[in-house]
């Protein structure tokens, strides 16, 4: 057996999103190979965990050692502090950090400590625009970690204009097949009938996943396709929103939104058609766990992510973003109304089980962060 080690391992928070369960993934696979994982929000305002964690994983929240959940700019310095007393008590031998401004923070507390960080960006850093403290902390701050890990080449292209001096490694997200259940656990059954089919969509309800191009598209395809329903699974700003724009297009009883759930596993194992309609995107997990479950996706083209997952035409459909909405209605209603096709695609997307499985993942980052590799 590898020889155990220390990983102290800093998040914003864990209270959903793409970037949080990748952690909780890849904290789960280490302890379970015997290593000690310290997993550590760093949000001010603390939040619990929704993802499933292994008992060995020591969960740990950052605004519980400053004794403060005050975001006043002095408590970020009290923060800071915190954060390189607790590098300098567990004495990891390596710190992994997820996010901009937790990636700039890690590198700031653990200046002139011998403790080596990788830090990772987990969306497409050309389309956020940071304050000029987080640009230039970015840019200057990056070239000390031992490794920038990014999910896709086009990023690794940004970082390489942007933050000179980067070493830079590419790993995309692990999917876990079966996923693992928590709560909350609602049953398919609550939102749709037996008799019929879902296309269905999850993620943050926010302006970036084009849910109201996905509602506008569905209107036009399911005119063409009386048996199906739409699920957009997930919570967000927009809700009221896009509740009120399912009445608008007639959609009541056709399109539904049932939330937040646990049991995603559950909910695609129902589906028969995937969408990702997502104006951006880092390395979507959704599009990939749909997949793994054999639910063939339509997705838009966006930067980044999908063309790294699809081949279009072999396990699924690329929409291309200037077509818009009428370019994934059309989409959309092909498959919709072709189960052979449908069915040809879905056996060719489970090859992600095995592209994107957690041991092969798990094994570039345990590469890159100085874990032995068996």
């Amino acid at each position: 057996m590898a020889q155990s080690k220390k990983i102290l391992f800093l998040v914003s928070s864990m209270q959903g999103g793409g970037a949080e369960r990748v952690a909780a993934l890849l904290c789960n696979y280490w302890a379970e190979a015997g290593h000690d994982i310290v997993l550590m929000p760093t949000f001010s305002g603390r939040g619990e965990c929704l993802y499933p964690l292994d008992e060995k994983v020591r969960l740990e929240y950052l605004a519980d050692r400053v004794g403060s959940t005050s975001k006043a700019r002095w408590n970020g310095f009290r923060r800071l502090l915190a954060l390189r007393h607790v590098m300098q008590e567990f004495r990891p031998d390596a710190v992994v950090s997820f996010l901009t401004h937790v990636n700039v923070a890690a590198l700031i507390a653990a200046t002139g400590l011998p403790f080596p960080v990788v830090v990772s960006e987990r969306t497409n850093p050309a389309l956020f625009q940071l304050s000029r403290f987080w640009a230039l902390g970015r840019r200057l701050l990056y070239r000390r970690a031992r490794s920038v890990v990014v999910q896709t080449s086009l990023v690794r292209e940004w970082v390489e204009a942007n933050c000179p001096g980067a070493r830079i490694d590419v790993i995309p997200n692990p999917v876990v097949f079966p996923l693992p259940a928590g709560e909350p656990r609602i049953s398919p059954a609550t939102a749709v009938g037996g008799d019929h089919s879902v296309l269905l969509a999850v993620g943050r309800l926010g302006p970036e996943k084009g849910f109201d191009s996905l509602l506008d598209a569905f209107q036009g395809a399911a005119a063409e396709n009386p048996g199906w329903n739409l699920v957009i699974l997930g919570e967000g700003p927009e809700r009221a929103a896009l509740e009120q724009q399912v009445i608008d297009l007639g959609l009541s009883g056709r399109a539904h939104l049932p939330g937040r759930v646990g049991n995603l596993g559950d909910w695609y194992d129902r589906a028969d058609l995937y969408a990702l309609s997502s104006h951006f995107e880092g390395f979507p997990n959704t599009l990939v766990e749909a997949m793994a479950y054999g639910v063939p996706p339509v997705s838009m083209d966006c930067a980044t992510g999908p063309v790294d997952i699809i081949t279009p035409g072999k396990d699924g459909l690329l929409v291309a973003p200037e077509t818009g909405t009428p370019g994934l209605e059309k989409a959309l209603s092909t498959l919709m109304g072709d189960p052979v096709l449908r069915k040809s695609l879905a056996t060719e997307a489970i090859d992600v089980r095995e592209r994107f499985a957690i041991e092969r993942v798990a094994r570039q980052w345990s590469g890159v962060i100085g874990l032995e590799v068996e």
